[in-house]
């Protein structure tokens, strides 16, 4: 593409210069010969300061909000960077979404699971489906891709790749889990979305939001862009979106019109009815958590909005294989399930949520980071195991250049606080996964928590390859044939 391309597009007089335009970047190391960089003032520096490096990595134009001293090539003024960025990413992918059936996922909580359990729905209805998470992103192959590192936050070039990779590949719908940052920095401008889903709202990100309000401003940019919004009828920000022109609610009141009753939590996941517009259907899903119920609920009105029957999205909550490391379901004699859970407080969730269901023993098995990741919180978690659980086995979890042994007599400090002997510390953990699921009994359930989707394990100064469902099921392949 021509630079006078990029300028017509943004309908800005054309320059003397007239470049190939190959790439779009805020991001000087990124910069290839062809790219267009984009000097954002950030939060906490301004991109044109980055501008020298840019034009020696072999950028042909540069993009600001305002610059004076002169440059060898082109240099483009706009009113907002950002803006710029993601418009331009557009162009170059030419405009993805645009064939695309796209449902966007916002709120403090169930992002990521509504995400992934849309995808599986319209994947398991023989629909070719693409999904953006915070885990990563998966094609319509089923094979996911984890982000790489340096692209924890896909911001809008990375993001219009991405759509345009599985368009591709022959991807007709994508699920994309969309956060408040991507809203509020304009990380997913341009994206077309033919459904919003908003979950809920709690205090979170409250130091670059400023206030509720402003958290609230951000979230609800995701509904108002879409055609069809899907609110949650039981959180008091999502039901002052109900003025959407057309909308449907989730929820468990019953002013929802798909809402969830008689619901049953059981060893082997949920069961509950839903009356709807679709008519009235019964559901079984293989999680842990009835605040799981209202994620379902939100992806199968999303879903029947694309034209899923009930009988599809019966079929595809039945099959439900989880979130890769978000209270995952391995097995169910004994259950042994893992999650993400690495703080105290989420650890404290995590176990709370498996005793009502759990006929036996509750274990856990879990570590504490080192390094500089908040020591602080070692203690709490061995308190937390300790008197959530009935055994507590402490591990190693990316302990770095602290000496697991330090790690784990904290993590027994605070455990030894709830006077319960109900612990021990095997600094391996494929031995503590092993040690915990032989000798756990049928009815016992077993969490492995702290590792969850990481595919690597540090220690020391080594960075090992790790999957923790790998490990899991190994350990459960060594278990006697029961019977």
């Amino acid at each position: 593409m021509k630079w006078h391309d990029v300028l017509k597009a943004l309908g800005l007089p054309l320059t003397p210069e007239n470049p190939e335009v190959s790439g779009i970047t805020h991001n000087s190391s990124w910069v290839k010969p062809g790219s267009v960089f984009v000097a954002v003032r950030g939060l906490k520096t301004d991109g044109h300061k980055f501008i020298p490096q840019a034009l020696q990595n072999g950028a042909v134009a540069i993009i600001g909000e305002g610059y004076e001293a002169p440059l060898p090539v082109p240099y483009l003024t706009v009113q907002n960077a950002r803006h710029a960025l993601a418009d331009v990413a557009c162009l170059l992918q030419n405009h993805p979404s645009r064939e695309l059936q796209v449902i966007g996922i916002t709120g403090t909580d169930g992002k990521s699971t509504t995400s992934w359990m849309a995808y599986h729905l319209l994947q398991s209805a023989g629909k070719a489906s693409g999904l953006l998470s915070t885990v990563g992103y998966r094609t319509p192959d089923g094979v996911l891709h984890h982000f790489p590192q340096h692209l924890t936050t896909p911001d809008s070039p990375e993001i219009q790749s991405l759509l345009r990779d599985l368009r591709n590949l022959g991807t007709t719908h994508c699920v994309l889990e969309t956060s408040s940052h991507a809203l509020e920095l304009e990380r997913v401008r341009g994206v077309e979305y033919d459904v919003g889903i908003f979950t809920n709202l709690t205090p979170e990100h409250l130091d670059f939001h400023g206030d509720m309000e402003g958290y609230f401003a951000a979230k609800r940019k995701l509904t108002d862009r879409s055609p069809f919004a899907v609110l949650n009828q039981d959180d008091p920000y999502a039901r002052r979106l109900k003025d959407h022109p057309n909308c449907t609610t989730f929820g468990t009141s019953p002013e929802s019109e798909w809402r969830a009753i008689n619901i049953e939590e059981q060893v082997s996941g949920l069961a509950f009815e839903v009356l709807s517009p679709a008519g009235r259907f019964a559901v079984s899903l293989p999680m842990i958590g009835q605040f799981n119920v209202l994620n379902a609920l939100a992806a199968m009105s999303a879903c029947h909005h694309l034209g899923l029957t009930v009988a599809e999205l019966q079929a595809g909550l039945a099959s439900f294989p989880g979130v890769p490391g978000r209270m995952q379901i391995l097995s169910h004699a004994p259950r042994v399930i893992v999650d993400f859970a690495h703080t105290p407080p989420s650890l404290e969730k995590a176990l709370e949520v498996l005793r009502p269901s759990t006929t036996g023993k509750l274990w856990v098995v879990v570590g504490s980071a080192g390094g500089n990741r908040d020591p602080l919180k070692r203690a709490p978690l061995g308190e937390v195991a300790s008197r959530l659980s009935d055994q507590a086995i402490f591990t190693e979890e990316d302990c770095r250049d602290t000496p697991i042994e330090d790690i784990l007599q904290e993590m027994e400090r605070g455990a030894r606080e709830t006077g319960k002997p109900n612990f021990q510390s095997i600094p391996d953990r494929r031995e503590a996964i092993r040690f915990a699921v032989l000798n756990a009994a049928p009815e016992d359930t077993v969490l492995l928590a702290g590792k969850g989707p990481e595919d690597t394990l540090e220690r020391a100064t080594e960075t090992l390859p790790w999957n923790e469902v790998e490990e899991a099921l190994g350990a459960m392949g060594l278990r006697p044939a029961e019977g």
